[in-house]
């Protein structure tokens, strides 16, 4: 079921001032879609400030030439924060706001969630959700047509970037002829395809490479093919010269080797802990085995976190997947 997007538009009048937010380790989608929304939003005299729990990664600063996106802590304390309306992108779970979270839970302004993933916590918000939609930033394209705002270069750069990550540059069985037809708007508007492209994967570090090299040699088999999974320790990092958010985009390359039916990754966080990625080919429900572990997203690809050292987490997060994977492709 389609977003309704009359009464959208019909809440959004109400509001003079908005904080804009998205997940933690924010990716294409979360910005993308932020920077949209927010071009959105002052095209109708909206005062817009976005502000996330950490802050953007190296390889995505291009999203935002002019450093509109805030962090919290670092460019804002949480009691300098005010807005008539809170507005959370491309996530509905307390767990992926970070700290951001306890500024939305103390705040006194209305919420607003505008999202495309099926799980969700009550963030006792007004959710705008479609889960047929293979991005937020798709979202936020038909938000601008709601709200009668024509595309321009400026919000059609990042809305492009979020959705054709999402769709894994449109490989994904999500995509639609949908899909094609609002990047076709998009191209109208003044995206340039090849230069976005170039942006996201022309301009790796060597420590990116290096890092992703190391994480796909660690790449397991089981299950007659159908599984693999490797990891990334976050002492790698650091050996390698790179970035825990380097590893974007590792999980599908593994998908790569015939006979893979599914792929989990983890990846080590600075702070502790494991950051989890699922990704299926088949009947295996991601969001399903996400939520046992704390998270979601979606059927095909979804992510959770786990705490302890990673020969513990890997053993019981693997062991779900297998049993998981065994019942769908009804392995002995």
């Amino acid at each position: 079921m389609g977003v309704q997007w009359k009464a959208f538009v019909d809440q959004i009048s109400y509001y003079n001032s908005f904080v804009l937010v998205s997940h933690i380790r924010p990716d294409c989608d979360a910005l993308g879609s932020e920077l949209g929304m927010a071009e959105v939003l002052r095209s109708v005299g909206k005062q817009v400030r976005i502000i996330n729990a950490h802050r953007t990664p190296p390889a995505l600063q291009f999203l935002d030439p002019a450093g509109n996106i805030e962090v919290l802590d670092d460019d804002v304390q949480a009691e300098d924060i005010s807005a008539d309306c809170i507005m959370v992108l491309d996530t509905s779970a307390w767990a992926q706001l970070g700290d951001m979270g306890d500024v939305i839970r103390s705040s006194r302004a209305d919420k607003i969630v505008v999202d495309h993933h099926v799980g969700e916590d009550d963030l006792g918000a007004t959710m705008y959700k479609d889960y047929q939609a293979e991005a937020t930033g798709h979202l936020v394209v038909q938000a601008a047509d709601a709200l009668g705002v024509p595309l321009t270069r400026q919000s059609a750069v990042p809305l492009f970037a979020a959705i054709a990550t999402d769709t894994g540059w449109f490989r994904f069985g999500s995509v639609t002829a949908d899909t094609y037809r609002v990047i076709a708007r998009l191209v109208d508007a003044g995206v340039v395809p090849s230069e976005v492209y170039g942006d996201l994967y022309e301009r790796d570090t060597l420590g990116r490479l290096k890092l992703r090299g190391l994480v796909l040699s660690r790449t397991t088999c089981e299950l007659e093919g159908a599984l693999v999974h490797t990891y990334a320790r976050k002492e790698d990092f650091e050996a390698m010269g790179a970035l825990p958010s380097d590893t974007e985009d590792a999980i599908n390359l593994t998908l790569a080797v015939e006979g893979t039916q599914a792929a989990v990754i983890f990846v080590g966080q600075i702070r502790g802990g494991y950051k989890l990625s699922f990704r299926s080919r088949c009947e295996l429900d991601c969001n399903k085995v996400a939520q046992q572990f704390g998270g979601g997203g979606h059927k095909a690809a979804a992510g959770a976190f786990q705490e302890g050292p990673l020969e513990d987490v890997q053993e019981r997060v693997l062991k779900v997947v297998r049993e998981e994977l065994r019942a769908c492709l009804q392995l002995d």
